[in-house]
């Protein structure tokens, strides 16, 4: 049984009949409440805004959440089967709109409202997904009541339709490809009955919840109906895993196709056939033969065209998951002043970055595909599948996405201090980053990465760590941003091979590289180049052809190890104000993530032992990967690429546009 408590608001459902009495409940604050423009009030603003678009996005049903900690918010969403997309979103529209009106800081409501259709919104401040829910229970009833002299043979007739009713809703399952869909558990009938001519009856579970329990909370209230209401002309009874109703009147645009039982008035069928066969005879074979061709032509044009527009559809849609939120596109575009010049934030290989801000007053950063990527659409549908299912501090939050036609846009929690590189390349702000602060940026990374490869309920695989893609919001900690390449590990994997090696040359490990091959050790090798470009002040593509010699920050850094310089590679800006020693210490533990051999570099986890246990001894370094000896015949990039490039540009901006090599692996 469901614990999470739920405030029920109940609307009437509006009917022609003006004898069904109603027993609502008023909103109460047994489940807790928020303050007016916290950070829960603005998320529970922000999804329930986007409800109405997802539920109809998402084939009737959408089940999400959106924050963080206490400030995260549970929504669902749910029209009947039978509601188009149109009628569906303006149902869930005006419910989520009588809900904030009616609970304005409650933490929790749900509601079922409709009339020619109906539809079910939620929210919570509790995880619901799969629990049934009972109470608090509502129920609406006619106050008239069933003749007692028909009152054996109409329950006997009331029974019957109610047990297969239950059993089609509870064991019905959906066509659709999704596993949840708002045509689970789901069913309606029409029976005649003596007397009162039929008894029409709706039933419907959310369909998240299993057989099981959608029995049991459709018998409840079947039950309910029969102790506390018997004898009653209708009744409807609400709880927040399903809803029932039955009349003896039409009360759903769901039975507009229920054929009735009525007396014959209609000819005999043998007449019929009689009179059909005696108009025929009027056509001549000729013209029935052209009738015939015409037909057949016309069925193979429409085949033809069907195949041909769900071809062209099948490349345009991009199957996305329930738990992210879908914003309207004339939302996005209001926020962005219509992508206006002026809110661009940066430019990138799959489009541009703007700044923008919805009407509840949250900034947000929108990342626009290019209409002519075509690389674009499986890293727009990959970004959106991972970042969904990731919550971390040390992670930039996808606020959700929008896809309209040929519009693919990404929205982003806004992230004022731009990305890491920003800070790296101008001397000015470099100045800013003392070493606390250059500490805490990589603290904040690693336990970003550590959560991505071991700590969330996906094993990921970044494969584009970099500057660029650490961004730094307005307390300067960092957010690891960018998934368009990430890739999803099952929890006994520990490598993958690939034909399309992407990232950045300079972050890209050796074996990733050469062979296409990746791991959790290849982020491992781009962790150990952030760390020494954070304690240089450099950027790894600075030291190509340093010296005159063929360079890397990586062979840089071997050298000084080599020579017991290591303090001549930490940036001037910190140097007199740092404990030279803990500097050191940070270098050797980046040395150990750029070994050349995977199996040599440590796991995240250790590498967080490392930073966080200054008595923990570390072992000595290998050389790195990529280590040049004697300059030119040792580069790696014959390709034609020096370190930090790529085939497109990096954007240091808010949400920081993905960058792409294609290297062809030996």
């Amino acid at each position: 049984m469901g614990k999470t408590s739920s405030v029920s608001i109940l609307c009437l459902l509006i009917i022609s009949f003006s004898s069904i009495s109603v027993s609502a409940q008023p909103c109460d604050n047994t489940a807790g409440n928020f303050k007016p423009n916290s950070p829960y009030d603005k998320n529970h603003r922000l999804i329930n805004s986007t409800l109405p678009s997802n539920v109809s996005a998402h084939g009737g049903y959408f089940n999400g959440s959106i924050g963080l900690g206490q400030d995260r918010v549970y929504v669902m969403g749910m029209c009947s089967p039978d509601a188009g997309p149109d009628a569906c979103s303006n149902c869930i529209k005006e419910t989520s709109k009588g809900l904030l009106q009616h609970c304005p800081n409650q933490t929790d409501a749900y509601a079922w409202v409709g009339n020619e259709i109906f539809c079910l919104v939620r929210y919570s401040s509790k995880s619901f997904s799969g629990i049934l829910v009972l109470n608090p229970r509502d129920e609406f009833y006619n106050n008239m009541f069933i003749e007692k002299e028909y009152q054996k043979e109409f329950d006997s007739v009331w029974n019957g339709l109610m047990f297969r009713m239950i059993t089609r809703a509870s064991n019905s399952s959906t066509s659709s490809s999704l596993s949840w869909s708002s045509s689970k558990y789901y069913a309606k009938d029409v029976v005649p009955v003596p007397v009162y001519g039929h008894i029409w009856a709706l039933m419907q579970c959310i369909p998240d919840i299993s057989s099981k329990d959608c029995k049991l909370c459709l018998e409840a209230s079947v039950d309910y109906y029969k102790t506390e209401l018997h004898g009653k002309k209708g009744s409807i009874i609400l709880r927040p895993s399903c809803f029932f109703r039955w009349e003896l009147f039409t009360f759903s645009g769901a039975f507009d196709n229920i054929n009735l039982s009525k007396p014959s008035s209609s000819p005999p069928l043998a007449n019929l056939t009689i009179q059909t066969k005696r108009k025929d005879t009027r056509f001549s074979g000729g013209i029935i033969a052209a009738i015939v061709i015409v037909i057949i032509v016309l069925m193979i044009l429409i085949v033809v065209g069907v195949a041909i527009f769900k071809r062209r559809k099948q490349k345009q849609e991009i199957e996305l998951p329930t738990e992210s939120v879908q914003f309207d596109l004339k939302t996005i575009e209001a926020a962005t002043s219509n992508f206006s010049e002026q809110n661009k934030l940066g430019k990138g290989g799959f489009g541009e970055v703007y700044k923008g801000m919805l009407m509840n007053g949250t900034e947000i950063a929108v990342k626009r595909l290019s209409k002519t990527s075509g690389q674009g659409e499986v890293e727009f549908r990959n970004e959106v599948i991972v970042v969904a299912k990731l919550q971390h501090i040390n992670l930039v939050r996808l606020l959700g996405f929008s896809l309209q036609g040929e519009e693919k846009l990404l929205i982003y929690e806004f992230v004022p201090n731009q990305s890491l590189d920003y800070f790296l390349i101008d001397p000015k702000k470099r100045v800013q980053l003392d070493w606390t602060l250059r500490r805490n940026i990589i603290g904040g990374i690693t336990r970003g990465i550590l959560y991505l490869h071991q700590d969330s309920r996906l094993k990921i695989i970044h494969r584009d760590l970099k500057a660029s893609n650490i961004l730094l919001d307005a307390n300067m900690n960092p957010k690891i941003a960018d998934f368009g390449m990430a890739r999803i590990f099952g929890m006994d994997q520990t490598v993958a091979n690939t034909a399309r090696v992407v990232g950045t040359f300079g972050y890209m490990s050796p074996e990733y590289v050469t062979h296409g091959q990746f791991s959790m050790k290849s982020d491992v090798y781009s962790f150990g180049v952030l760390i020494l470009e954070i304690i240089s002040g450099k950027k790894n593509s600075s030291f190509y052809k340093m010296d005159g010699l063929v360079n890397n920050l990586v062979t840089y850094v071997w050298r000084l190890w080599e020579n017991k310089a290591l303090p001549e590679l930490i940036d001037p800006c910190i140097r007199e104000d740092c404990n030279i020693e803990e500097v050191i210490r940070y270098i050797h533990i980046g040395l150990l993530c750029v070994q050349e051999n995977p199996a040599d570099r440590p796991t995240m986890s250790t590498i967080h032992q490392m930073l966080t246990t200054s008595s923990m001894t570390l072992p000595v370094p290998l050389p790195p990967g990529f280590f040049y000896e004697n300059g030119p015949k040792s580069n790696p990039s014959g390709h034609g690429l020096e370190p930090g490039q790529s085939s497109s540009k990096s954007v240091t901006c808010s949400v920081d546009e993905a960058t792409i090599t294609n290297v062809t692996p030996r």
